[in-house]
């Protein structure tokens, strides 16, 4: 198992009691939604002008992807690329997959990975699909793959899990053959999947079901074959190794630099297993 033993890394927000609310009910207050988007839309302005080039944490994290792969061939990508066709990326999620506070500027860590990704393979056509949608659970995601992946028929799949179950709604007791089961329907459309899993912050760590969670993602991923991406263990290893930045104000999402860092990362990753 990847998991390591988490440390503190800053003061950590009462999680909130489990629901399960229609998304019209769960803001009782959008002033302050509002204004919390306000003040991330503002950190993240100041965090772009302030961090670039070398010394910017997202480069400095990206030394901390070193040994850490997919686990897994990607298939079908590779032979996207090698023939030359269009690739088809579609990544499923929460409101990291949104790229929450990045407001729209390709900041998301799917559009940093695919712009790294064409870099690395510049002969390469690369379409992305966003389906990310804020404050959905595995259920939710589970729910929409027939409307938001199976239509687009994509070739590889990278879909990010499991912090909503975590930190806000609780862990179903079937998580883990929902993903399954998923999983290998996934696979049985020809799609390569890769899982990508918590983000390492506070409001993450605040109870013991961020383990479970970990263990259920990386469990399903080596009995399915799949790719996994292990943001957790990466970021864990660049905060401890003294990166900061990588995690916005709200103590959740990844900050502008740690979604470039998870981006980066990823496509480097992806490109690793298709070749």
């Amino acid at each position: 198992m990847i998991v390591e033993k988490a440390k503190s890394i800053g003061p950590v927000a009462a999680t909130k009691k489990r629901f399960r609310q229609p998304m019209s009910k769960r803001f009782r207050f959008p002033g302050l939604l509002l204004l919390a988007l306000l003040l991330n839309l503002c950190w993240t302005a100041s965090d772009a002008q302030d961090q670039s080039g070398s010394d910017a944490p997202s480069a400095a994290c990206l030394a901390f992807k070193n040994g850490l792969t997919l686990g897994a061939t990607l298939a079908h990508t590779r032979a996207k690329l090698k023939a030359g066709e269009p690739l088809t990326i579609v990544a499923l999620g929460s409101s990291s997959t949104t790229g929450f506070g990045t407001f729209g500027h390709g900041g998301a860590f799917p559009d940093v990975m695919k712009e790294e990704l064409s870099r690395l393979r510049s002969s390469g056509r690369i379409e992305l699909i966003n389906s990310g949608r804020i404050m959905e659970d595995l259920a939710d995601n589970i729910s929409r793959i027939d409307a938001d992946v199976l239509r687009y028929k994509p070739d590889l799949l990278v879909w990010q899990i499991g912090t909503n179950d975590v930190v806000w709604r609780g862990i179903a007791d079937n998580a883990k053959e929902m993903l399954s089961d998923s999983v290998r329907r996934l696979k049985t459309a020809k799609i390569d999947v890769v899982l990508l899993d918590l983000q390492y912050a506070p409001l993450v760590l605040a109870t013991t079901r961020y383990i479970r969670m970990e263990k259920i993602i990386e469990d399903v991923a080596d009995e399915q074959k799949v790719g996994y991406f292990p943001r957790f263990l990466m970021m864990k290893r660049a905060i401890e190794g003294g990166v900061t930045g990588l995690v916005s104000w709200d103590g959740l999402h990844n900050s502008a630099e740690g979604y470039k860092c998870v981006g980066l990362a990823l496509a480097q990753m992806i490109d690793a297993a298709a070749r």
